[in-house]
């Protein structure tokens, strides 16, 4: 079971998102916030017991403290619990600096519940998740100089098979599961399959790894494509 703490300034969006989760077998919301200061008051009488949360479902606009500033103190004051940040603002700045102090997720109120289950799912195991198009912002603010310019692709893709380099190259676009299942004609389970072989084969902990890495060889990747 995923015990989840739910941080938004709105009751209504509280109550339909509880609804919504509170469906899914694995998942059990335990607390719920209106505002940073009442997210760490709530981590602070939690933690450590039965019911400390796994996974924080955060805001960014909220009043009193925001869902940046109650990020960055869940990092630095409870080990443990998992920030997945669910807004209605794709803002590079706010994507940005949610990452850079801590939440390992960035997905709009909008996304479709199922997709929700399975980011909640994915960032309580550790692993990067990010809704549509925010992936590009990500990738698009990371200074050239960050980014290693190899002057081939890394030795781990030639062990790659020509599908898995075609989803390497719809994962350095940005694109999700789903973008890719469509384009490439195949069952996103298939994709997550692919994904995995990836990380496996060039050593990255996450999609946001591979994302970042590749851009810096896509031209190779594009005429890979274009050669086949």
């Amino acid at each position: 079971m995923i015990r989840l703490l739910l941080a938004d300034d709105q009751m209504l969006v509280r109550q339909g998102l509880r609804a919504l989760l509170e469906l899914v077998a694995d998942l059990q919301v335990v607390a719920e916030a209106d505002n940073g200061q009442s997210v760490l008051r709530q981590l602070e009488t939690l933690y450590g017991t039965d019911l400390q949360p796994d996974v924080v479902l955060m805001d960014i606009r909220m009043p009193v403290m925001d869902g940046i500033a109650a990020t960055r103190q869940i990092g630095e004051r409870f080990p443990g619990p998992k920030v997945l940040v669910l807004t209605t603002f794709d803002n590079d700045e706010y994507v940005s600096e949610a990452l850079r102090h801590g939440a390992l997720g960035y997905l709009l109120k909008d996304t479709p519940s199922k997709e929700l289950a399975e980011a909640i799912r994915s960032v309580h195991k550790g692993y990067t998740q990010f809704g549509p198009g925010i992936l590009q912002k990500v990738v698009a603010r990371v200074p050239v100089s960050d980014v290693v310019q190899p002057v081939s692709p890394p030795p781990g893709v030639s062990e790659l098979t020509p599908r898995e380099r075609e989803v390497l190259r719809w994962i350095a676009r940005g694109a999700s599961n789903r973008e890719i299942a469509v384009a490439l004609y195949i069952s996103e389970g298939t994709v997550k399959y692919h994904v995995t072989n990836i990380l496996g084969r060039l050593n990255l902990r996450d999609r946001t790894q591979a994302a970042i890495s590749a851009h810096a060889f896509l031209p190779w990747l594009d005429g890979y494509k274009q050669g086949q």
